[in-house]
């Protein structure tokens, strides 16, 4: 089973960790591919957001913690919304309800090209204590903390 997820990943959240919990899920016994940002990319959206370098050691340091010996995984850095998923075949894209239109596009554009589609997952919002979804929006503007807490 190869599994990917895409995101930014900065800062890494407790709904990141919710959607990365799927994907291992899914993924067990076989392969974890998960694209982050790059810099340029992230800052599109006119956001601060840490250095790609930052974010991934993060992201290692909690898969190394919570995923070592569940699948095996790679992070490979992505400067477009399609990532490597139009040159790659994959098994199923775990995607959030922020990114799950991306995927739709993604499946039409391999239809397109004569590849097969992957199949979608979503994963929905993970709430924060509030009720609102926890989300990097969220933390930068210091409404809550990565758990979701309000400050």
């Amino acid at each position: 089973m190869r599994v990917v997820i895409g995101g930014t990943f900065g800062p890494l959240h407790d709904g990141h960790k919710a959607l990365l919990k799927e994907a291992f899920e899914l993924g067990r016994g076989g392969e974890v591919i998960i694209g982050v940002t790059s810099d340029e990319m992230a800052r599109v959206r006119d956001r601060s957001v840490p250095l790609y370098s930052a974010r991934v050691e993060n992201l290692r340091q909690f898969l190394d913690r919570e995923y070592s010996g569940v699948a095996e995984s790679s992070i490979v850095k992505i400067d477009d919304p399609f990532g490597f998923t139009l040159t790659k075949d994959f098994d199923i894209l775990v995607a959030s309800e922020e990114t799950y239109s991306m995927s739709l596009k993604i499946n039409e554009e391999r239809e397109k090209r004569g590849m097969s589609s992957i199949e979608l997952k979503k994963v929905g919002f993970f709430p924060a204590p509030d009720g609102k979804p926890i989300s990097s929006t969220r933390i930068k503007d210091g409404e809550i903390d990565k758990h979701g807490n309000l400050i």
